[in-house]
């Protein structure tokens, strides 16, 4: 039989843990890390070679956004399911529009995450129950006409990132960022910084970054 190999990243060690454990008695799985942050994953990315990453969407340093974006660069095969608390329309859309191959909230029941395992594999997208219930209730708004970069620099802006640091996590220019923020304000009709923190709030974008 062969086994699907998955990485877990989440920055809450006793929810991986847990995660782990009830993945571990599937056969046809084989969990070959269980990280902590979006920096280890791509440390381990080449040692492990994993087909699919269970990735938290909120994590302190590099978060699951830029994480997965990274992941999907460097290892082609990989599939990314990204695993969060939020059940906001902005949340999934802009997880999905990085390329992920699914977005699973944290209480479903485990069988449903190795489904997700399994879709993934298939080369399909999943969307938990609760994902596509807040899609259909909400279209994304205003922030779907943002590109996927865009999305991931408004991210990092309303949480009070300078240009200067958004630059060098991204690996771009400041002169890069500063047009980046230009546009959003257009494609927003947003005037202020303090406009695009407001947005992100209302918006779900910074819901619980802090916390789950």
């Amino acid at each position: 039989m062969k086994q699907t190999r998955v990485m877990i990243v989440d920055d809450h060690p006793m929810v991986a843990e847990g995660i782990q454990s009830i993945l571990e008695t599937y056969d046809d799985l084989n969990i070959v890390a269980c990280l902590t942050t979006g920096e280890d994953a791509l440390q381990h990315l080449e040692a492990s070679l994993p087909d699919v990453v269970l990735m938290d969407l909120n994590m302190p340093g590099m978060g699951g956004l830029t994480a997965t974006e990274l992941v999907l660069e460097r290892a082609l095969s990989t599939r990314v399911l990204i695993l969060s608390m939020h059940d906001s329309p902005e949340y999934i859309a802009t997880a999905m529009n990085h390329g992920a191959s699914g977005y699973i909230l944290k209480d479903v029941p485990t069988d449903e995450i190795k489904i997700a395992i399994d879709t993934a594999m298939m080369g399909e997208q999943y969307l938990c129950t609760g994902s596509q219930a807040a899609l259909g209730k909400q279209g994304t708004g205003p922030q779907s006409a943002l590109t996927g970069r865009e999305q991931m620099i408004l991210l990092e802006l309303a949480q009070g990132k300078s240009n200067k640091d958004v630059a060098l996590l991204y690996s771009i220019s400041v002169r890069t960022v500063e047009t980046h923020r230009k546009n959003i304000k257009r494609k927003l009709g947003i005037t202020s910084t303090a406009g695009l923190t407001r947005y992100a709030m209302e918006h779900g974008v910074l819901q619980g970054t802090s916390s789950r």
